[in-house]
């Protein structure tokens, strides 16, 4: 049982004292203390109001050694996103961390990406992925890097390696910004996202590329989200288009900002 490291972990985490928290709680300070050095054990009464104060779920409590999780892990508990509590509604995302206990970046290629479908929320499949760091990224965030293929988003080359923060809280999509979308059918996309999810359970995706036609994701079918960070690419953008394609584009585009400006309005 966790209970007594993780109380202790949790305050220090906070920067509380035990006067503080035992004050919180309603209860003597050599009573945490006795807690938190496992002098003393707690009844449901007293397990209830922990959990209540760090928001986190008493099963979490005493099943889970929070000091041994990564900060985006912990991270994503203090939000609330505790599987415990969310049950089968959370997304439980198979993750990788380095020796100093650090969220890695894996790296999802264009030839790992079939055998993502069905290794996504398997461990032993996202252990066996690359992984690397980039230090000026938050280490509370999740990240991952997926290999861009085709034309649909250019100017951003084929090839393109594009880094996204994992996004738990779908409701959080901004429409108009870039993402990518992973789903059983489609696979692994990149694409500039338009939320309907509370209007009509469902995203809508766009290219850059006009070439392409924007389509409809419901969210029954969307498995991960993960928001544009960045890009990394060994080729530079074309700087100029063709004259024809550029006046299409630019048709195309106020064509989208007008429609979604008039659903948004």
């Amino acid at each position: 049982m966790y209970f007594s490291s993780n109380i202790k972990f949790l305050r220090k985490r906070r920067g509380r004292t035990q006067d503080e928290v035992a004050h919180a709680l309603n209860m003597k300070r050599s009573t945490l203390s006795g807690y938190e050095n496992e002098v003393a054990y707690p009844s449901l009464f007293v397990l209830e109001a922990f959990s209540s104060y760090f928001n986190i779920s008493i099963d979490t409590l005493v099943k889970v050694s929070l000091k041994e999780l990564s900060q985006f892990q912990i991270s994503q508990l203090e939000k609330g996103f505790d599987v415990y509590i969310k049950g089968s509604k959370l997304r439980v995302l198979a993750t990788t961390v380095d020796q100093e206990n650090e969220e890695n970046i894996e790296l999802v290629s264009e030839k790992a990406k079939a055998g993502y479908k069905n290794g996504f929320a398997d461990p032993e499949f996202i252990r066996e992925l690359p992984t690397f760091q980039l230090p000026f990224l938050s280490k509370s965030k999740k990240y991952r890097t997926f290999q861009l293929k085709g034309d649909s988003m250019l100017p951003i080359p084929n090839g393109s390696w594009i880094t996204g923060e994992y996004l738990q809280d779908w409701n959080n999509l901004v429409s108009g910004q870039a993402y990518v979308v992973f789903t059983l059918d489609d696979g692994i996309v990149f694409k500039i996202v338009e939320n309907r999810l509370k209007e009509e359970q469902k995203l809508v995706l766009y290219s850059l590329n006009p070439v392409y036609e924007p389509y409809d994701v419901p969210i029954t079918e969307i498995k991960e989200v993960w928001k544009f960070i960045n890009f990394i690419s060994a080729e530079l953008p074309d700087p100029v288009l063709p004259e024809d394609h550029l006046l299409s584009m630019v048709a195309k585009l106020k064509k989208d900002v007008d429609r979604l400006s008039s659903q948004m309005s």
